[in-house]
């Protein structure tokens, strides 16, 4: 049985990376310079209406650039989004800041900004690290506003919500800095790659200084600064130019899958899915799904599938429940463990064809109707 994945990589039909990575290998540009780089940031900023785009090895390199840009040193706080990938925290800990996570608000599983307001009161943090969870807008303008008010850096992780599209503008253009993620399974990929977008030139350059091993302009090898191995290389962004292409494309069929999954299991009364809001246009980067029943789990509805060679996934175990991260703030009740408790993230792969989103409602169907 032909197995069904979680997400994978979807390369362009026409073939446009291709034609980028050749032109790459006969000018010899192989290095972490190049039209591709310089063209990969030009073509973004021109997408998503952010002026000021570094392209990096990673959002993970991107979010540790914004928390130096941010001026987070050794003790600050730094609030962070509980339910996430560890890939969110875990640059506070490289510049020995001290993460607080917050709970999620019932219904939209993204960051409770009242929660948000109560941490910053009490902790006073040099930073905010707001996640778009599984493509859906967290209420980023209140978030937005909150910083502003209380005069804290916002880091807006995007790296499951590019193409999502909220109150008009892109999520990753309303903070200080804005992360986007390449990864293999993210809805476009560069196979490993991010962006860190800023509101300056200055901090562009600063970033591309850090990401450049700090090597200050001399002839000779100078560095005042500790600097990081960080800038992407001209063949990953020559990839990252054909996905661009068909970015817009893969949105749709990310919001096509969604939409069959409430479709074919919307009657389900144990189930029931996160919706974009009214002002929003989500990605619905993984459809995600949660199950109240009082006899079938996620973990069952997991190994159901998995028998028929479809993958599916829990929801990200929220970080304040992690062993490396247990001993530091919470901030919060019991919304974020309860998701991870009930929820579970269903097949997404924009490769998918109807004969295997059908199989997949079917499989699940099967195990409420046993």
């Amino acid at each position: 049985m032909e197995e069904i994945l979680l997400a994978s990589p979807h390369m362009s039909d026409e073939g446009y990376e291709l034609e980028y990575i050749h032109d790459a290998f006969q000018k010899n540009w192989i290095a972490p310079l190049g039209e591709n780089v310089n063209e990969f940031e030009n073509e973004m900023s021109a997408i998503t209406g952010i002026p000021h785009i570094a392209a990096l090895v990673s959002g993970t390199a991107a979010i540790h650039l914004a928390l130096k840009l941010a001026g987070v040193q050794p003790g600050d706080h730094v609030l962070c989004q509980s339910l996430t990938f560890s890939a969110s925290a875990n640059p506070i800990i490289y510049e020995q800041g001290i993460p607080v996570f917050i709970d999620s608000e019932p219904g939209s599983w993204n960051l409770d900004p009242v929660l948000v307001e109560e941490a910053i009161v009490k902790y006073k943090p040099k930073a905010l690290i707001a996640v778009h969870l599984y493509g859906l807008s967290a209420r980023i303008d209140e978030l937005k506003a909150l910083c502003d008010q209380y005069g804290v850096a916002l880091i807006e992780d995007a790296a499951e919500s590019l193409g999502t599209i909220y109150q008009g503008q892109w999520t990753g253009s309303y903070g200080h800095y804005g992360i986007f993620s390449f990864n293999g399974n993210k809805i476009i990929t560069t196979s490993g790659g991010g962006m860190l977008a800023a509101k300056t030139e200055a901090d562009k350059q600063r970033a591309i200084h850090f990401a450049t091993q700090s090597r200050e302009p001399e002839i000779y090898y100078q560095h005042v600064d500790v600097g990081y191995n960080y800038r992407m290389s001209n063949i990953v962004a020559g990839i990252g130019r054909g996905q661009l292409k068909v970015l817009e494309q893969r949105v749709q069929q990310k919001r096509h899958l969604f939409d069959r999954y409430v479709e074919g299991l919307g009657d389900i009364p144990e189930l029931s899915f996160i919706y974009e809001r009214e002002d929003e246009r989500a990605n619905y980067w993984l459809s995600a799904m949660l199950i109240d029943s009082d006899t079938i789990t996620p973990k069952q509805v997991y190994e159901a599938l998995k028998e028929q060679g479809i993958e599916t996934r829990p929801i990200w175990k929220p970080l304040h429940l992690q062993p490396v991260f247990e001993s530091y703030p919470y901030v919060g009740g019991d919304i974020a463990e309860t998701y991870f408790n009930t929820g579970l993230c269903l097949p997404s792969d924009t490769k998918m064809t109807e004969e295997q989103i059908d199989r997949v409602i079917q499989a699940i169907r099967a195990v409420f109707e046993a």
